[in-house]
């Protein structure tokens, strides 16, 4: 589960990443225009968006999102507490309303339900694919009782089809998600670790699901063929 974190403040920007580095791999941004920029890759699984910051608010980076179809899920932070401004939030298509300052548990809290809503129980420590479990602590898969042996990229790749299956995710998303926007190799290396998955899925039948769309990208799906 990958967030971003936009907030111009470093100390409670920090206080967010360490407070969520249990369950959460966080990305940091410290003004708008580099968390509109961020956002807009649409890798992340949920947003944590700061509404006063230098550049470009919380708001006009929501719309902006909101406008280009990007429909990752945000929980607002606002020293602001008025209900106008949380119904403004709210209409923009925010997921969420925090108000400075709260509690650790608060958030986490908050964090989780958005997760159950979208991908499932995330306390477990796990996300499912059929009978594919993967271990997000131990960072092992198994098949049923049989475990399948992946190295850390294939593990956060497969885990990034299977949080968003039946969604067609572009290699540069891929690219970005799993290798980041500072990896010294290029995108071509998708292919190659998609093709090591499903080779390592395929003594159980489970590679059918890893779907390729030609010049588009990959998405994890049930419906066992390939489409080309």
């Amino acid at each position: 589960m990958k967030i971003l974190v936009v907030e111009d403040d470093p100390v409670l920007s920090d206080t967010i990443v360490e407070s969520t580095k249990a369950l959460y791999e966080t990305v940091q941004a410290f003004d708008g225009e580099e968390g509109l920029y961020l956002a807009e890759q649409n890798i992340f699984d949920i947003i944590i968006l700061d509404v006063m910051l230098p550049h470009m608010n919380g708001y006009e980076i929501l719309k902006e999102l909101r406008a280009r179809e990007i429909m990752t899920p945000v929980i607002f932070l606002t020293a602001k507490d008025g209900i106008d401004d949380k119904i403004q939030g709210l209409r923009l298509g925010a997921d969420d309303y925090l108000v400075k300052p709260f509690h650790r548990e608060e958030l986490l809290l908050r964090l989780e339900a958005i997760v159950r809503r979208t991908i499932g129980d995330y306390k477990e420590n796990s996300v499912v694919f059929k009978d594919l479990k993967l271990n997000l602590k131990t960072k092992t898969a198994m098949i049923k009782d049989e475990q399948i042996k992946l190295n850390g990229k294939q593990f956060n790749l497969l885990e990034y089809l299977v949080n968003n299956k039946e969604t067609i995710l572009t290699k540069e998303q891929i690219f970005d998600r799993v290798w980041g926007f500072q990896s010294d190799t290029t995108n071509t290396v998708v292919e190659v670790y998609t093709s090591h998955i499903r080779k390592k899925l395929k003594p159980y039948n489970y590679d059918q699901y890893v779907k390729t769309f030609r010049g588009l990208g990959y998405m994890l799906s049930e419906e066992g063929h390939e489409h080309e």
